[in-house]
């Protein structure tokens, strides 16, 4: 197919699609999926070998959130039976943390629920980071608090912090339809203000809320222009309780085809599979690793994942294998000097060059929960569909904020 050929060379030199050739991706049929797969494997590929990189999320703080996200398990209003609780014990999220590295991975993603963190918030989280850091050499942690005011992400860099994360979710077309308790513009400041302070950027997106492909590609193009390191890719999980709880309209092809298009838009950058792989994907997941470079371990904020050991059976039988602590995610061009984490050195998924939670997400450090946009409910939302596959999500009662044993 030619244009899977004129993707993959534009992928291998770092060169932005056209809109018309990202859109082209998610209008392939499923009869040629595999060929979509094994394109967009090449630029996944050349830019990260076979590794797979683990990342595993310590929820700090359930429920509790004055923000309408449409999406979230854990927003105002939802009547989602989930685990809530105020902030974890200073000892608890290290030792939350530590079971998630036990089980291979190497980076710890702190996040909690609300509008964004007060400056005794900061304090407590910032403690939280320096005990990890003791605790575990070579750890990378990443915060996610929500909307960051002036001189935060540098308050978190100083205690050690590597990475934030701060989800657009959706494109800013749509953003309004879902959210009533901040803006779009609100997001992009927050990711801007964690680069400025020397953060590694992580910002991502839901899908399955019923956007058009138009605002898959709209909020991806939106993404590598603020160039962040690492890209998260949710899928809606559809809580009952919340607004979005009817809203089936995925199929493991159709996630397929998304993880095929961020990659080629954002080649070089961290993609990963965050919330609601396992009931979307299904058993082809370990398809997505063909994809996808980076992944979260076992559960995830208020919903519960695989089980980790099968992860890492996917991972090997899939011919992948673990990232380790001593090597460096991002290519050489993106990584900084100091050998840390990564940060956007130069064009890559981002930097219109080469052409670009804050919200605590169920999908990935950070996106309120299971992936979508904030906001708020649909006038008369449908009925769900008799495929939904309502059986595959299902509310975390272990781990953090409970005496049982973490998912690791």
């Amino acid at each position: 197919m030619d244009l899977l050929n004129t993707l993959v060379d534009k992928g291998l030199r770092r060169e932005l699609p056209t809109r018309d050739e990202a859109l082209a991706v998610l209008a392939t049929s499923d009869d040629d999926v595999l060929d979509v797969v094994a394109a967009a494997g090449k630029v996944r590929r050349h830019w990260f070998g076979r590794r797979v990189k683990l990342n595993y999320l310590v929820n700090l703080k359930s429920g509790l959130c004055p923000e309408d996200c449409s999406y979230c398990s854990q927003r105002l209003g939802s009547t989602a039976g989930i685990l809530k609780y105020s902030w974890l014990k200073p000892e608890e999220a290290p030792r939350a943390a530590a079971a998630g590295l036990a089980g291979g991975a190497k980076r710890v993603c702190l996040v909690a629920s609300g509008r964004g963190p007060t400056d005794r918030d900061v304090d407590r989280v910032s403690d939280t980071i320096k005990a990890i850091k003791d605790q575990n050499e070579g750890v990378e942690v990443c915060a996610c608090l929500g909307l960051l005011s002036d001189g935060q992400a540098e308050r978190l860099r100083a205690a050690g912090a590597d990475a934030y994360n701060h989800n657009l979710n959706t494109s800013e077309g749509t953003y309004g339809e879902i959210t009533t308790t901040h803006t779009y513009a609100d997001r992009v400041e927050t990711v801007q203000k964690a680069h400025a302070a020397g953060l590694s950027a992580c910002s991502g997106l839901i899908a399955g809320m019923g956007e058009s492909d138009e605002d898959l590609v709209d909020v991806v193009y939106a993404l590598r222009e603020l160039d962040p390191d690492s890209v998260p890719v949710n899928f809606l999980i559809p809580f009952e309780g919340t607004p979005l709880a009817k809203e089936w309209n995925l199929t493991p092809q159709r996630c397929l085809r998304i993880l095929a298009m961020v990659r080629f838009v954002c080649p070089d950058v961290e993609v990963r599979i965050a919330g609601g792989r396992e009931v979307h994907l299904r058993t082809l997941q370990p398809l997505a690793l063909h994809l996808a470079n980076s992944i979260f371990l076992g559960d995830y904020l208020t919903s519960e994942g695989q089980a980790g050991k099968t992860d890492l059976e996917m991972i090997a039988d899939a011919g992948f294998e673990v990232e380790n602590a001593g090597e460096v995610t991002l290519p050489e061009h993106r990584a900084p000097s100091d050998g840390g984490c990564g940060s956007h050195a130069e064009a890559g998924c981002g930097s219109g060059a080469a052409a670009g939670c804050g919200s605590h997400a169920e999908a990935g450090c950070g996106s309120h929960e299971g992936g979508g946009v904030c906001g708020s409910a649909p006038a008369a939302p449908a009925e769900a569909p008799a495929d939904a596959r309502t059986d595959l999500v299902s509310v975390r009662r272990r781990g953090a904020g409970t005496d049982l044993a973490p998912n690791a």
